[in-house]
């Protein structure tokens, strides 16, 4: 019995048929690869949109600060006021329906934008910003944070509320995480234990303002 005959692609058609490797990530500035081992973002402040970037285009906006246009590096720097107590009535006042939210500096707007993540990703606090600034405008963590590119994230436990300032772009990526783990009324186990997760992170990387020569 003879074998079964076995068709073979023409040489010239296997490279549309076969499994192609992944394109690699590129910088969205100069088209250059980006490293596995992690990349810088830019906030596009016309567009309200992080950025890939290699770390040339990085440092290039990191050096030339508000000077390089509607790009900014979005800075590495985790921070927390070990001195610093939110209200335990704070949380009632920014009216955040759910545990986590961020607050940044919008500078075209000259004023604090609160987002929260939701199923749905990002959602904006409608809250008066005066309650806003009254209830955070006036810590000294505040008073720190960069526009447009870092934000405050804050987290309401049982007994106390978290502070820490971080670059923007772990808060959009926390936004990211919860949309795609979210289950039911309240996240599900996965997501609350993926959250507790990001914040020991945020909590092991933040330095207090002494620590980093703050008074």
């Amino acid at each position: 019995m003879s074998a079964p005959h076995t068709r073979q692609r023409p040489p010239g058609l296997r490279r549309f048929t076969e499994p192609r490797p992944p394109e690699p990530e590129r910088c969205e500035l100069c088209g250059a690869p980006l490293t596995e081992a992690g990349h810088r973002h830019l906030v596009d402040t016309d567009k309200r949109a992080l950025a890939c970037a290699c770390t040339p285009c990085a440092l290039l906006f990191e050096r030339s600060g508000a000077g390089g246009g509607h790009f900014r590096t979005v800075p590495d720097r985790y921070l927390a006021d070990a001195g610093h107590r939110l209200d335990p009535g704070a949380w009632e006042q920014l009216q955040i329906p759910v545990s986590v939210a961020f607050f940044f500096r919008n500078a075209a707007l000259d004023r604090l934008v609160a987002l929260y993540p939701s199923p749905a990703g990002a959602t904006e606090s409608e809250l008066d910003p005066a309650t806003w600034q009254s209830v955070l405008g006036g810590s000294r963590l505040a008073g720190l944070l960069e526009p447009d590119v870092e934000a405050l994230l804050l987290r309401r436990t049982d007994d106390t509320t978290e502070c820490y300032l971080v670059p923007i772009d772990i808060c959009y990526e926390l936004v990211g995480r919860m949309r795609l783990l979210w289950h039911g009324f309240d996240g599900g186990a996965e997501a609350r234990a993926d959250l507790q997760a990001f914040f020991t992170h945020v909590g092991q990387r933040a330095r207090t303002l002494q620590e980093a020569g703050r008074p």
